[in-house]
């Protein structure tokens, strides 16, 4: 048996049968092979972010660490080919060697490009998508043993269903091999932090999603203060600026200035709800948790927002969402404190207001209740099928998703 892995939050452990790291996608194609003519399972991992149990597998486990950097990148096209197991952290400074960089980032770099892509990691900002929309081809070993090209490596559009279906697929199609991302030219970004209270943010909620490249906020159940983030390129910053505090005030690369440290770990659910300006979602949430939480939540509420996109099941899907951006809302609590008590009970809330999970994050819902939440549901379950026809990178925690009781 292989050590026991545990994820970034300490939430999930299991030990693997095996666990390897291969080098090239003709060892990857070898382990998949291998697995399915003993009717064995497979399941990829890249850093061990999500808290959900994607990666989980008492067969093999594959890590993705040896299949890292860039392949080769183009300042011309502003395009990039990468290894699947490239850190975030790393990646920037890469991409930066060629004139290049993504278009955005997550709160933090801990992941690994693929795990980030397949799982729907996201920024702020409302002109901006998830790092998955910014994937435009690449290469993936499916559930054969074969390694299928899609998107742009395949000669084909960005609206094929393939690509539409790799973008957000919870390594569900296959192991990726390379991926190939859509970039900008390297820039530098202003951040400016404030601590201000939180009805100044509900008041300039609509505006500040407006005039900024991309803001959040956190809301501080304790003392209802809020801590507004602010990122633009140096010269384009708003008039409007938050009433109060200045925390922090830095310019810098992209890649250093968008992710946050975060020396404590924590557990997370996060839902994707129609954007709303008046915020009345996140109001229902702040009057919860002040009533029944406020004693116990460690943490803070993030608030953030996406641009629509075309993954099939993407949670900032255009279809589902008519072409409107999406605003996320994410509770976070120490992972040394108790969360499910407070994710339950704020869940069915999200739900109220027409949300979708975070695919990475802690949520209840299973097969049955996600379909109705996707246009793209069954196609996307068609194209996992054809990749992955002997379900060999399924696991328990997949079949829920993606499986409906009785099928």
């Amino acid at each position: 048996m292989a050590e026991t892995f545990t994820n970034w939050s300490g939430s999930i452990s299991f030990t693997p049968a095996r666990r390897t790291a291969p080098s090239s996608a003709e060892e990857v194609a070898e382990l998949v092979t291998a697995a399915r003519g003993r009717g064995g399972t497979v399941r990829p991992v890249g850093s061990g972010h999500s808290s959900v149990p994607i990666f989980n597998t008492n067969d093999t486990l594959v890590s993705l660490e040896n299949l890292a950097g860039v392949i080769e990148a183009d300042s011309q096209s502003q395009q990039a080919r990468v290894l699947p197991g490239t850190g975030l952290s790393d990646l920037g400074g890469q991409l930066a060697e060629h004139g290049l960089a993504m278009e955005n980032l997550g709160d933090v770099d801990y992941q690994a490009i693929a795990g980030a892509i397949g799982t729907g990691t996201h920024g702020s900002g409302v002109r901006l998508g998830n790092l998955s929309s910014t994937m435009i081809g690449g290469r993936v070993i499916n559930g054969l043993g074969e390694e299928v090209p899609f998107g742009v490596d395949a000669g084909e559009g960005e609206d094929h269903d393939l690509l539409r279906a790799a973008q957000v697929s919870l390594g569900s199609l296959g192991i990726f091999t390379s991926l190939t991302l859509r970039l900008e030219e390297a820039y530098e970004l202003h951040r400016q932090n404030y601590i201000t209270h939180i009805d100044w943010v509900l008041e300039n909620f609509a505006e500040l999603i407006e005039v900024n490249r991309s803001v959040d906020f956190y809301w501080y159940p304790r003392s209802d203060l809020a801590q507004v983030r602010m990122l633009n390129k140096p010269g384009e910053e708003p008039d409007l600026q938050p009433e109060g505090e200045l925390k922090k005030d830095e310019t810098g690369p992209n890649y250093e200035i968008i992710p946050n440290d975060r020396a404590l770990h924590f557990e997370e659910m996060e839902y994707m709800l129609p954007l709303d300006t008046q915020l009345e979602a996140f109001k229902q949430v702040r009057e919860r948790v002040r009533a029944k939480h406020r004693a116990t939540v460690g943490w803070r509420v993030l608030v953030r927002t996406i641009a629509a996109d075309h993954g099939l099941i993407s949670n900032a899907e255009t279809v589902y969402r008519q072409g409107a951006p999406t605003m996320t809302i994410a509770l976070l609590q120490n992972n040394t404190l108790p969360y499910k008590a407070y994710f339950d009970d704020l869940e069915p809330l999200f739900r109220q207001f027409d949300g979708r999970p975070h695919w990475g994050k802690k949520h209840t819902l299973e097969a049955a209740e996600l379909a109705p939440l996707y246009p793209g549901w069954e196609r996307f379950q068609q194209i996992r099928q054809d990749m992955d026809p002997e379900g060999v990178f399924l696991n328990d925690y997949l079949r829920e998703l993606f499986v409906e009781t009785g099928e």
